[in-house]
């Protein structure tokens, strides 16, 4: 059965700093590092036939991070439909500072299914780009019987997982990736059924 395996990259600069990142290009920080080692290391004793990554620096740095550790020789195809959501106006604003702003909204937009970004994306906006993108260019490896890994962002891995799993629009607040997390799901087909569209 072949295994998709989603690997969120390693802490960046503004993790560090809890500062909202989306687009912006910045680099791990040494513990993002540490966790991408971390990861390659969760990957072993797969045998992995092709890399699917975003443009963003930090995630480029975790996967050439497993492609040292694991000496794979593999191809790599990079696309930025794999990026993090687009945080719009909060962009390299403190978390705390946009708790302050948004009040009880903030859950909503940090977490929640379709809350609006000015200049920004919503979660549903985010797995609308993702989720065609893996139907497309993914899962079509997946069905030659390839392992394929991810490397990606929070949401756009949140996005990706909504589809695989089937998560509602009502639960997808309660899911979350922690920077350097692996998940390797077994793949079948069809993993979730046919119709691809978000849920309204």
């Amino acid at each position: 059965m072949p295994k998709l395996a989603l690997v969120r990259h390693g802490q960046s600069e503004w993790n560090a700093l809890n500062l909202f990142t989306g687009w912006a290009d910045r680099v791990l920080t040494p513990q993002g590092f540490a966790q991408a080692r971390e990861s390659a290391n969760k990957l072993k004793g797969i045998k992995w036939d092709l890399i699917f990554e975003s443009d963003l620096e930090r995630v480029k740095e975790s996967a050439e991070v497993t492609i040292k550790t694991l000496h794979l020789r593999i191809p790599v195809i990079e696309n930025e439909a794999l990026r993090e959501r687009s945080y719009g106006i909060y962009t390299q604003k403190n978390k705390e500072e946009v708790k302050a702003i948004l009040g009880p909204d903030f859950e909503k937009f940090h977490r929640g299914w379709d809350f609006p970004i000015a200049k920004g994306e919503s979660l549903k906006q985010v797995y609308e780009r993702v989720v065609p993108y893996y139907l497309a260019e993914i899962e079509p490896r997946l069905k030659e019987g390839n392992n394929v890994i991810v490397f990606a962002s929070h949401n756009s891995l949140r996005a990706l997982v909504k589809y695989l799993k089937n998560i509602s629009d009502e639960d997808i607040p309660n899911f979350e990736i922690q920077t350097g997390e692996v998940l390797i799901i077994d793949y079948t087909s069809p993993p979730v059924p046919p119709d691809p569209s978000p849920q309204t």
